[in-house]
């Protein structure tokens, strides 16, 4: 008689459909967190902003303890962190990657009108708005303040609680965040050893960004900067101001740059992929040229 139920009740369940599940029936959603990404909170210490960082160790970072690794820093965290993971996975297995996010509280308002996204107007951004409106609701035009918070507040807690080499720093961004690069190679270029811009947003800021000046700490006669520069084959316009960038960059013996300049296939949504494997490949040999 035992038997005799377990079979009916298995009859009974094997033609139940799963379309007769109830929303409250299903599995509960679960997602997927990136292996090996620490999420850390950093404090922007001139604004009180809060601010995240995605730092990603090698896997042997814990079997040599006297090693210094190189890291790149990278803008728009979210975006980008998946790529730069599994691209240095293979390409660059000693590197340490540290993201920097949006800002974290933003009002709740600006969120809802821009997006969780609504700093980077504001952190990536070389000039103030003509329009009052747009001035007033995202304040652009604060590059420099990204910049400090950046050198001061980023570069001290990675330096203090990772075994980096600060002379092996490389700046990884893309459009707004390659604008962003662009400022500080021009004004800071020492900050970095390597910079990876790509398509960075020249439209407007061309201008402004050939009349800013390097600061003391330019590497005149020290080692050479490396540059990535990069645009889709579809971004027509934004493709002559990038070849002129980079003509000034070549013309400026202060920055010793060497540039590479290099065209991708698509516009510039599709083309951010390509970059980013392309980028990090270029990356790559430059560090097998010093081993």
């Amino acid at each position: 008689m035992k038997h005799a139920l377990i079979l009916i009740v298995f009859l009974i369940l094997s033609f139940v459909s799963p379309l007769s599940l109830t929303a409250t029936e299903l599995p509960e959603r679960k997602f997927f967190e990136l292996r090996k990404v620490e999420v850390l909170s950093i404090q922007d210490s001139q604004h009180n902003r809060q601010y995240e960082l995605y730092v990603k160790l090698p896997d042997n970072y814990d079997a040599n303890s006297d090693k210094k690794h190189p890291v790149i820093y990278f803008t728009d965290a979210v975006w980008h962190v998946e790529i730069l993971s599994s691209a240095t996975e293979f390409l660059l297995t000693d590197t340490i990657l540290v993201g920097i996010s949006w800002q974290k509280d933003i009002a709740e308002q600006l969120k809802a009108d821009a997006g969780e996204w609504a700093s980077r107007h504001r952190d990536y951004s070389i000039r103030q708005s003509d329009d009052p409106k747009i001035q007033a609701k995202y304040n652009p035009g604060q590059a420099a303040d990204h910049l400090r918070f950046i050198r001061e507040d980023v570069f001290k807690y990675v330096e203090n609680h990772y075994s980096v080499s600060p002379s092996e720093r490389t700046y990884f961004g893309y459009s707004a965040g390659g604008l962003f690069g662009a400022y500080v190679l021009q004004t800071h270029p020492a900050t970095f050893k390597n910079y990876i811009l790509g398509s960075p947003s020249l439209k407007r800021n061309l201008s402004v960004l050939s009349k800013l000046e390097s600061t003391k700490d330019a590497t005149r006669k020290g080692p050479k900067i490396n540059v990535f520069l990069s645009y889709g084959t579809e971004e027509k316009e934004l493709s002559t101001l990038i070849e002129t960038f980079s003509a000034l960059l070549k013309e400026d013996d202060a920055k010793n740059a060497a540039v590479t300049l290099r065209e991708i296939q698509g516009d510039h949504g599709t083309a951010f992929p390509m970059t980013a494997v392309g980028s990090i490949t270029w990356l790559s040999d430059l560090s097998k040229k010093l081993d």
